[in-house]
């Protein structure tokens, strides 16, 4: 009772505050994967400096009053920096299902573009690596996304053309 009652004169009327935010992992998966061993099926040889190229999209949708699936997809393409030939390309389609409660609906579509892509990362990063090193390359561990600025890029992008339609 004490923790109430400091809590609800700390932050004035106690009925006014918001309800917290709650958000659970439900679950996740890989909607679709593609590797391809470019290297070995074209019987490449010679030395091999890669180059690798990384494109990451969202996406989200609603599933039901409180659940949302976020994916990830992202397609990495290394190529040979000498002769630019294909070494491998993998591309991943990364998703999780998300039980949000008591989100304001102006925050949601914000927490659900990074919130949500940076809980799912950490588990497509271990399976981008193990997929890299089990086709018969050193393991491919992906650097931290900054979905923040995702984010902001995407508004951004948004912004000009939407200018540029009425423009």
């Amino acid at each position: 009772m004490a923790d109430q009652t400091e809590n609800g004169a700390a932050g004035g009327n106690g009925a006014a505050e918001a309800p917290q935010v709650k958000m659970q992992i439900v679950g996740q998966f890989i909607r679709d994967m593609s590797f391809e061993n470019v290297a070995s099926q074209s019987g490449f040889s010679g030395e091999v400096k890669p180059e690798i190229a990384i494109q990451v999209n969202l996406d989200a949708r609603k599933r039901g009053e409180t659940q949302y699936e976020v994916a990830i997809k992202l397609s990495c393409k290394s190529n040979n920096a000498s002769d630019q030939k294909p070494i491998f390309i993998l591309e991943i389609d990364y998703a999780g299902v998300f039980n949000i409660e008591n989100l304001p609906d102006e925050q949601l579509h914000p927490f659900l573009m990074i919130e949500c892509p940076r809980m799912l990362f950490p588990y497509l990063r271990r399976v981008v690596s193990d997929v890299t090193r089990d086709g018969g390359f050193a393991p491919l561990n992906l650097e931290q996304i900054d979905f923040v600025a995702l984010y902001r890029q995407e508004l951004a992008r948004r912004a000009q053309a939407e200018s540029a339609g009425t423009a």
